[in-house]
């Protein structure tokens, strides 16, 4: 079983190659918004390692007991738009994974649920918007298992 632990700067790297192996996934399914740039893991690490640095960040990682990273989730936490009436900011959530897709109803879950203790707790956040492609399956089952909604789909095309 893998323990939950908060990330550090030293682990922006093993983040930022579970997100690549995940975005090419995503490419997959939408090859226009998800197309991965050839050097997407370098541009990646220094962005990461500033945000992990950052007081406004969540970052989590599930570390396996073979020392692998079974999943990591990273968070902002930014301010609700002005024209609604939430009671604090939104816990912001685009980079989330898991290695293994069967691993979103055990380790996701367990990433989503502190993520969003950390956020209510240490931050006054009114809510949580997580992104998800739409054809993640295993992901949006966890999500909607966990109580979220759909709020929003963005719609593309090449120009």
């Amino acid at each position: 079983m893998a323990t939950l632990r908060k990330a550090t700067a030293a682990d922006a790297e093993a983040i930022a190659e579970l997100i690549e192996s995940k975005r090419r996934q995503y490419a997959a399914y939408q090859p226009v918004f998800w197309r991965v740039a050839p050097d997407a893991v370098a541009r990646q690490v220094p962005y990461l390692r500033e945000l992990l640095e950052g007081g406004d960040t969540i970052a989590l990682v599930a570390q396996a007991e073979g020392g692998g990273l079974g999943g990591a989730l990273v968070a902002r936490i930014v301010p609700a738009p002005a024209v609604y009436a939430l009671s604090g900011p939104t816990c912001s959530i685009d980079d989330y994974w898991v290695a293994d897709r069967q691993a979103w109803d055990t380790l996701g879950q367990a990433l989503l649920s502190e993520a969003c203790r950390l956020a209510r707790e240490s931050h006054g956040a009114a809510q949580v918007v997580v992104v998800c492609a739409q054809q993640d399956e295993a992901k949006r089952a966890m999500l909607a298992g966990a109580g979220l909604t759909v709020a929003s789909e963005w719609w593309t095309m090449p120009l």
